[in-house]
């Protein structure tokens, strides 16, 4: 057989191969709700689509849907991973007010300090106590984010008694409980939203982490942000979970169902809170700073009065809970101890 003969079956033969091996890989859909290019697709989902990619010498791949290109709103993403509609989902499920009742302490005022240690308390706490609120998914891994600074257009804002009577934009349910308590008017509305309300006076601030900011551009529209002293806990935050329909993880050949399981759990909850997140805190920090905008840190006697009004809203958190059969002071406790736990 003449050598350019068998050189064209050879290469004949290896796209046949290569179209073979790429017809049994087993794509996974993936949908959230922030635009492409925002940190958390960046830093945490490309990256762990990537890391299965390899160790599942590629028979396992994504398709990365953003900014809701499925269909539906961020408060409709936990059951999208639960009905099949994405394979899964990244989300903050406390979109959906009131099913997570439990989990959902990791969100009260002033109770995580820093996204590393506080998503592996997050992670730990709800397999213990919350994991019937995730029934009918597979959680991947859960985090917080780096903490909300508040954001503000047109008014520099030190006080208590400055924020009074503000429109500022809440993120979830216990986030605005809070900014009620402090005197504010919350208003609830998802991230993609935020710029342009604040931008034509809908609202007059915004709690939003750093790492939130260069997705919106919110840097670019507020003038002033407030931040928690760096030792103190953070205002508040907002938990997350990255989730799978368990349907298609039973589908998987044991070997790739491996796979899953080591990218999974507890470690990669702080690589999640700590790569998507708290590495964003600075960079994203110098950007309002260089565009000379005012960066003001709460004093401590300040927030000493900050935390006791807020205090209210744990109360309130800790009835609702007691209603439904849980015990709320225990579940809080227990919250704070494995965030100190994690800490060290």
């Amino acid at each position: 057989m003449p050598n350019r003969l068998i050189r064209a079956v050879a290469l004949y033969a290896g796209l046949l191969l290569a179209g073979t091996v790429h017809a049994q890989q087993i794509v996974l859909k993936v949908h959230h709700f922030v635009p492409p290019g925002a940190n958390p697709q960046v830093k945490l989902l490309q990256p762990w689509c990537e890391k299965i990619a390899r160790e599942s010498n590629h028979r396992l791949g994504c398709r990365i849907f953003p900014a809701m290109q499925l269909g539906g709103t961020p408060s409709q993403l936990f059951d999208q991973a639960r009905d099949g509609v994405a394979d899964l989902v990244w989300t903050i499920p406390t979109y959906a007010a009131g099913r997570f009742s439990k989990a959902e302490v990791f969100e009260l005022p002033f109770m995580v300090h820093d996204s590393r240690s506080g998503s592996q308390a997050l992670w730990a706490y709800v397999q213990k106590n919350a994991l019937d609120e995730f029934r009918g998914v597979r959680p991947i891994l859960m985090h917080v984010h780096d903490g909300s600074v508040f954001h503000f257009a047109r008014k520099e804002v030190k006080t208590l008694a400055d924020l009074r009577g503000l429109k500022i934009r809440a993120a979830t349910r216990i986030n605005a409980r809070m900014l009620a308590a402090l005197g504010a008017t919350p208003v609830q509305m998802p991230l993609p939203q935020v710029a342009e309300a604040l931008s034509k006076g809908v609202i007059d601030g915004a709690m939003v982490p750093w790492e939130g900011v260069p997705a919106i551009k919110l840097h670019e529209i507020a003038r002033y942000h407030l931040e928690a002293p760096p030792d103190a806990p953070r205002f508040s935050n907002s938990i997350f979970v990255l989730a799978m329909n368990p349907a298609r993880y039973d589908q998987l050949p044991p070997a790739l169902k491996q796979v899953i399981d080591a990218n999974s759990g507890i470690a990669v909850s702080a690589w999640a809170g700590q790569n998507a997140f708290e590495s964003a805190v600075e960079p994203n920090r110098k950007l309002a700073l260089d565009r000379g905008n005012v960066v003001n840190v709460l004093g401590r006697e300040e927030l000493a009065k900050w935390i006791q009004t807020a205090g209210k809203v744990d109360e309130l958190w800790m009835k609702e809970v007691d209603g439904k059969g849980a015990n709320g002071r225990r579940l809080i406790d227990e919250a704070r101890a494995l965030i100190r736990q994690y800490e060290r």
